[in-house]
């Protein structure tokens, strides 16, 4: 199997293409590097892999970048062949050839074997125990839901921040480095609100002992305490 790809600009500088999320357009490259030489590819491992969402699966398949060939995610770039030409001695089948056959009668075939890169066909819709029912070919114009953000670790900055509004005894860089060094991961899930992470951490026990920022306030003296003439060492 060739190991190089390539996209064509016609297809990623076109409209169709960048008026996509960026996720959805990052998919699409995941995709066409993992793809076999026919422009094949086990999008659901690509998908876990890369750590993508769902929602940007059907963008593509909604515009017609990919079709899927059965239930289990298993997909075809329907621009493949206008990305790539694959030298003969060093094209290989895909695994997947028989599902190729059930895009559709009306698709013209290269001698290659290769679909070209224009179908629009009946395709198979994306299952319910993985992406739910959506129909391909033109825009998807159902409402969905809006997709969680992707987790993104906090500055020192904003955990010093947080703890000074929360008046905690939490270490900002202790609590940074406990969580680095996890992978940001609480337990075996992967950490989804770092606030939240920091409120929890302030019941841990390596920080009971230790005074608030408000409490370490309290115990400074203050100006007119040092004027009422007692010895300043007194505690």
């Amino acid at each position: 199997m060739a190991e190089r790809r390539m996209f064509a600009k016609s297809v990623i500088n076109s409209a169709r293409f960048l008026t996509m999320p960026p996720s959805s357009r990052l998919l699409y490259y995941d995709l066409g590097m993992a793809a076999d030489d026919d422009g094949v590819v086990e999008a659901f491992t690509v998908m876990r892999t890369t750590g993508a969402a769902d929602d940007d699966l059907r963008v593509l398949v909604s515009k017609g970048f990919v079709s899927l060939l059965n239930d289990e995610l298993v997909a075809y770039i329907t621009d493949w062949s206008t990305n790539n030409q694959i030298r003969k001695d060093r094209y290989q089948p895909s695994i997947y050839k028989n599902l190729l056959v059930k895009l559709g009668d009306g698709n013209q075939r290269l001698t290659d074997g290769l679909p070209d890169g224009n179908q629009r066909s009946t395709q198979y819709r994306l299952g319910k125990d993985s992406l739910g029912k959506v129909s391909t070919g033109e825009e998807n114009n159902a409402a969905t839901p809006p997709r969680a953000k992707r987790f993104t670790p906090p500055t020192l900055a904003e955990v010093q921040s947080y703890v000074a509004e929360r008046h905690s005894a939490v270490d900002p860089q202790s609590f940074i480095d406990f969580y680095e060094a996890k992978g940001w991961m609480v337990g075996k899930t992967p950490m989804k609100n770092w606030k939240a992470a920091c409120r929890n951490a302030e019941n841990w026990e390596r920080w009971r002992q230790r005074p608030t920022r408000a409490e370490s306030w309290d115990r400074v003296k203050r100006d007119e305490e040092y004027r009422t003439g007692e010895d300043f060492f007194d505690a």
